[in-house]
């Protein structure tokens, strides 16, 4: 854990009020390192060490410290966790540098004039640089950490020293499926030439939730993008756009109708008190004509026009009239959307606002769509179609 050592010696970063900071060993945690490293080095393997600790009730590092691990499961020891753990050359005291390296690599090897984009890549352990002497208290002995690094890459698979061929796959639907059961996202998967979307849910974490999850469940994209895009040209179709865009704006939340509300008040009052001054200008004989584009006499302003067209709209959505323009608009895009690839939908369905969750027991997809308004500038408030559209496939 970090702790304060107390005023910067560094005397041109003390007067800013800078402080030392160093790791200790904390007094909870630190033990169940140590423990970790002894069961492996016995013969253990990382699903049992995990098992283990799941079973003893120990929190996993994202359940004791959730503030620094908020985008992680904290309902159980996963492997990745363990063996997070005993590839980690701080428990041994010494700091080590060098661990990964920023490479340019060109966006399109077919046209350098795309330029280059820097990617992170982490260097072999024989390429790092340590510390000669340790800099915070040790947890394990560098006798230890060497032994558990070859006994993990003497039990892995063949290590080369040949970078593989990375190929980019296009999905349709990143980051839009989830699985009903745990509520995670499905991750995308290419296997025999097509896109899958499985869900691999460790047992540890089902045994700690004493929920029944298959170990994987799978989802083809081929088998639910006709259905996905046969519900979106008939929910956003002409002859539907009156359905849709009642059901958009009666679920936007009302603390979201009130701050829309403030926010139209406060532009119309900033538009009156605008038009106030220029009046006053136009009133007062002191104003050089020039100022108003013309030598003419200046006519009396006539009755005020209302401060309404002055104001953009709401800001968050909101009008009937504005959320039909949106559907208007996307429901331009529904005709191309059957025809074109997966690899070009995934923009459309961004415009879409699709939230799609997979319920394997039901072998149905239910879909939930907020529409976004990137197209034109904004964006809608939280709402949707309700209840969920189910999608047989």
């Amino acid at each position: 854990m970090l702790i304060d050592l107390g005023p910067h010696s560094n005397p041109a970063k003390a007067p800013d009020g800078r402080r030392l900071h160093g790791l200790a060993v904390d007094p909870h945690t630190g033990r169940v390192v140590q423990w970790i490293y002894r069961e492996y080095l016995a013969g253990r393997g990382l699903y049992a060490i995990a098992e283990g600790l799941t079973r003893d009730g120990i929190p996993c590092p994202s359940a004791y410290d959730p503030g620094r691990n908020p985008h992680r499961t904290s309902n159980a020891w996963s492997k990745g966790a363990v063996r997070g753990i005993l590839t980690n050359p701080r428990y041994t005291g010494h700091q080590a540098w060098n661990k990964q390296r920023k490479d340019e690599v060109l966006l399109d090897v077919d046209e350098v004039t795309l330029g280059h984009t820097n990617k992170l890549r982490w260097n072999t352990p024989d390429q790092w640089i340590w510390s000669a002497a340790p800099a915070h208290e040790p947890l394990v002995s560098m006798e230890d950490f060497d032994t558990v690094q070859s006994v993990m890459a003497a039990g892995g698979r063949a290590r080369t020293t040949r970078d593989r061929a990375r190929t980019v796959h296009p999905y349709a639907l990143k980051s839009r499926l989830r699985c009903g059961i745990c509520t995670r996202k499905m991750q995308g998967n290419w296997t025999n030439d097509q896109a899958y979307y499985p869900c691999r849910y460790p047992e540890e974490y089902a045994l700690a939730n004493t929920i029944h999850h298959p170990r994987n469940v799978l989802l083809r994209e081929a088998v639910l993008l006709p259905p996905l895009d046969a519900w979106i040209a008939r929910v956003f179709s002409p002859a539907r756009i009156r359905e849709t865009v009642g059901a958009l704006a009666a679920h936007q939340a009302p603390e979201a109708l009130a701050a829309q509300t403030a926010a139209t008040q406060a532009l119309l009052a900033d538009c009156d008190r605008k038009l106030d001054r220029y009046r006053a200008a136009l009133d007062t004989d002191s104003t050089p004509a020039a100022s108003i584009g013309t030598g003419s006499p200046r006519p009396k302003p006539s009755a005020p026009r209302p401060s309404t067209a002055c104001a953009p709209s709401p800001p968050n959505g909101g009008s009937p009239l504005r959320i039909r323009q949106i559907i208007e608009e996307l429901g331009d895009m529904t005709t191309a959307l059957v025809r074109a690839e997966p690899a070009e939908k995934a923009p459309v369905y961004a415009g879409f606002g699709l939230r799609l969750t997979y319920l394997p027991e039901r072998k149905e997809v239910q879909i939930r769509s907020d529409p976004e308004l990137h197209f034109i500038g904004q964006e809608v408030s939280e709402g949707g179609l309700e209840p969920p559209c189910p999608c047989g496939h």
